[in-house]
């Protein structure tokens, strides 16, 4: 495996993490919203990463990053709320809001965030290094 190819694994994780923060912020904004026209509320979404070869196939020596395989959307119920003057509720007057937990989604943000930066410094790190290797030829 090439130095260069931690630019390639790294920018995989960066480009995942953005992905995952895009869909934690969808997640967020739509945490209060109630059922649409249609009766069904926002269901909560979740990114699912899978390994993905940087290189060449067939290479001995292929680096592997990370990728967004899918996008899937929680199955559970929306939270319940009895309010029977809110326009949206339903005969027993009931109003289904999404099933965000606000409280998960910080939580993935943060974590999201921190590989971000991790993959950011990994990125910076290889960088010196390569030229402090480059300076070392110049004396």
């Amino acid at each position: 495996m090439s130095m260069f190819s931690i630019f390639d694994v790294a920018g995989s994780a960066i480009s995942a993490q953005s992905q995952r923060l895009n869909v934690v912020a969808s997640n967020l904004a739509n945490a209060d919203t109630v059922a649409g026209p249609d009766g069904s509320a926002y269901r909560a979404r979740q990114v699912v990463f899978q390994t993905a070869l940087m290189g060449p196939a067939g290479m001995r020596d292929t680096a592997a990053g990370v990728q967004v395989s899918t996008i899937s959307e929680d199955a559970s119920p929306g939270r319940r709320v009895h309010d029977p003057k809110h326009p949206s509720a339903d005969p027993e007057g009931y109003v289904t809001y999404s099933n965000v937990n606000p409280v998960e989604e910080m939580v993935n943000m943060i974590s999201a965030s921190r590989s971000y930066q991790n993959n950011i410094e990994v990125m910076n790190t290889a960088r010196t290094l390569l030229l402090k290797t480059l300076q070392i030829g110049q004396v």
